[in-house]
């Protein structure tokens, strides 16, 4: 008869432990004593979130607008459409909070085709487009940055920020460095630190540092990424591309632009700091591009290189591992750029209105800081709480923008944001800094 003494997986695991703690001494196997943490001095609660240090000091950054003795200005509900004016718990504002630059978030025909475009596909893509996510519109959509910027091919994810991450953190490793500006946005940094690349940030916009820091490392790494903002969100300024492509000429190295700030904005007819610069677009590796801003949309892209394209598209985790992006936000971003096409007004107003509202500023003595030839300016008043309590007043008078302050920008540099859209009209300009200049 056969033997019935046999065990099973759960005794077999169980004197399996039971050996390797006879031999290295541990503690005994899981069920008969708790396991012992090794000796380490906590200086939090693990279970209680509020004695972690980085909460405990973000609620100190966050206190200033308690001190301020005002209502927190973040997280207000905007009951319709942010263009021009937004409303907020029913009071209607002159809003310079949205990126709505060009005014067609709202507009009828951008409406119409995200509308259209769930009654065919649904509000969902339902799957990864590697698999059955795909749809038609997502195609015709990349087909069109393509050809409005001029490059081989370009590449849909679901999130702008998320472009940059998983990107630059699936296309660079250990054995290559990265080097930004040192106002790059966040999005980019997390890509540097997910891709283990070495990262050094250079001087804002100083070519010279940056060329300094290629010679000292070209033979110490296997690829070597320049990364630059076309438009900086919070300064408003450029970067002179027309230099950082001479480095690309001079060097191997590649040049990656994220342009989430000046598609659409930058340029005679938008194209962006490529067509402000007279650059062509082949002397960029990686045009990053948001559709949340200029384009109405939701949403990030790469453009570039057909060979580059293909290979992000089967291999980045930030896109083979995510739905696609919506219906709806492929079609109003492909009908956005249907209008920048047929008529650059929009772009010019635009120009024309940030053009107006930074001379309305020098006029009144304010600080716009470095801010030229962008729809961002920002009107630095230095004290973070004097900068929160000044934008209340504004709120309380009609007008709609917020405070930034330390960690988002310096110490010392607070300052009020201001996004100009074309649809802004010069009697809000003139209010708006009017209002500033007695608030002051």
């Amino acid at each position: 008869m056969q033997s019935t003494n046999i065990k099973t997986s759960e005794q077999r695991r169980h004197d399996a432990m039971a050996l390797l703690a006879r031999q290295s001494g541990a503690a005994k196997p899981a069920g008969s004593k708790a396991i012992q943490r090794p000796p380490f001095k906590l200086e939090f609660d693990i279970r209680d979130f509020s004695t972690y240090p980085e909460i405990r000091a973000f609620d100190q950054h966050k206190s200033i607008i308690e001190r301020a003795g005002v209502e927190n200005p973040y997280f207000r509900s905007n009951e319709g459409t942010t263009g021009r004016h937004t409303r907020i718990n029913g009071k209607e504002l002159i809003s310079f909070s949205g990126y709505n630059y060009l005014g067609f978030s709202g507009h009828p025909h951008v409406n119409e085709q995200a509308k259209t475009a769930i009654d065919q596909y649904g509000t969902s893509p339902s799957a990864s487009r590697l698999v059955t996510g795909e749809k038609p519109v997502h195609r015709e959509l990349e087909a069109a940055l393509a050809g409005f910027l001029g490059t081989e091919s370009a590449l849909v994810f679901p999130s702008g920020h998320a472009t940059n991450v998983t990107v630059i953190g699936h296309f660079f490793n250990s054995e290559d460095l990265i080097l930004y500006d040192e106002l790059s946005h966040n999005s980019l940094v997390e890509g540097c630190l997910l891709s283990g690349a070495r990262r050094i940030a250079f001087k804002h916009n100083n070519v010279e540092h940056c060329e300094r820091l290629i010679a000292e490392n070209l033979h110490k790494y296997q690829k070597i990424l320049v990364a630059v903002e076309g438009a900086y969100s919070m300064d408003g300024d450029l970067a002179p591309l027309r230099d950082f492509v001479r480095l690309r000429q001079q060097y191997p190295v590649l040049l990656f632009v994220d342009e989430a700030h000046s598609l659409g904005t930058v340029g005679s007819t938008g194209r962006g700091i490529s067509e402000y610069a007279g650059v062509s677009p082949n002397d960029v590796d990686f045009w990053m591009g948001t559709l949340s801003k200029a384009l109405a949309s939701n949403g990030g892209y790469i453009a570039g290189k057909k060979a580059l394209i293909d290979y992000l598209k089967y291999t980045t985790p930030g896109f083979v591992y995510s739905a696609g992006i919506t219906p709806a936000n492929a079609a109003a971003a492909l009908a956005s750029l249907e209008l920048l096409v047929q008529s650059n007004q929009p772009v010019l107003r635009l120009q024309n209105n940030a053009d107006y509202f930074r001379q309305l500023a020098l006029d009144r003595k304010l600080n716009i800081g470095p801010s030229l030839d962008t729809p961002i300016v920002p009107i630095i008043l230095g004290d973070s709480e004097k900068t929160i309590r000044v934008a209340d007043q504004l709120f309380r008078a009609g007008i709609n923008v917020h405070p930034m302050f330390y960690p988002s920008v310096p110490q010392g540099e607070a300052r009020l944001r201001f996004f100009i859209s074309s649809e802004h009209r010069k009697e809000d300009m003139v209010y708006t800094l009017d209002t500033l200049a007695s608030a002051l």
